[in-house]
C-alpha cells in the first residue's frame, strides 16, 4: 500500500527527481524576464531564469524572429529596457572586465552566450546556461535586475566589444 502511495506521488509530481548537479535549484531561487519588442521589431517572449549550482539557466520561448535565423543573445549590464532601441540596457554584463568572446573559449564576458536559432515559424526555444553568475546573491556577478537582450543578427564571437550582433530587437529585465 505504501509503495502505491509513493508511486502515485511521483506520478503527480511528474516523474523522478533529477540528481544532476547542474539542474535548476528550487523555485525559491527563480526569476523571469518578459521580453518586449525594441527597434521596431515584433520580437517578444517570456523567459524563466533559475539559479544553478554553477551559474544561471535561462529557458523559454521567443517569437517574432525571422524564420530560420540566428540571433545574438546576452545578459546586459543595466536593468533598463526603456529606450526604444534598448540602448538603456548598456553593454554586455562583464564584471570581470574580459573581452567579448565565445562560451567555452576564454576569455569572454559573463553575459556572453551562444546564438539562439529561430525555427521556420520564427520561434526560438531558449535553453541557455550562463556559468559564473549568480541570481539574487547581491555579489558583483549577480544578474538579478539586469537585462536579457535579443539582437537582430548573429554574434560573431570575435568583434569587440559586443560581437557585431546588430540592433537590439527585444529586451526584458530579470525580476522575481
Amino acid at each position: 500500500m505504501r509503495t502505491v502511495a509513493i508511486l502515485s506521488m511521483i506520478a503527480v509530481l511528474g516523474g523522478c527527481a533529477s540528481t544532476n548537479a547542474g539542474a535548476p535549484a528550487t523555485s525559491a531561487s527563480g526569476a523571469h524576464a518578459s521580453l518586449e519588442a525594441r527597434s521596431g521589431s515584433q520580437v517578444a517572449g517570456t523567459l524563466q531564469v533559475s539559479a544553478m549550482t554553477d551559474g544561471v539557466h535561462v529557458g523559454g520561448r521567443i517569437s517574432g524572429l525571422a524564420p530560420n535565423s540566428d540571433h545574438g543573445f546576452h545578459i546586459h549590464d543595466k536593468g533598463d529596457c526603456s529606450a526604444a532601441d534598448a540602448s538603456s540596457a548598456g553593454g554586455h554584463f562583464n564584471p570581470g572586465g574580459q573581452p567579448h568572446g565565445k562560451i567555452g573559449a576564454s576569455p569572454h564576458h559573463l553575459g556572453d552566450q551562444m546564438n539562439i536559432h529561430a525555427d521556420a515559424n520564427g520561434d526560438a526555444m531558449v535553453d541557455a546556461h550562463f556559468a559564473g553568475v549568480t541570481l539574487g546573491s547581491g555579489q558583483a556577478n549577480d544578474v538579478m535586475g539586469r537585462a536579457l537582450v535579443v539582437h537582430a543578427d548573429p554574434d560573431d564571437y570575435t568583434s569587440q566589444p559586443a560581437g557585431n550582433a546588430g540592433k537590439r530587437v527585444a529586451c526584458g529585465v530579470i525580476t522575481k
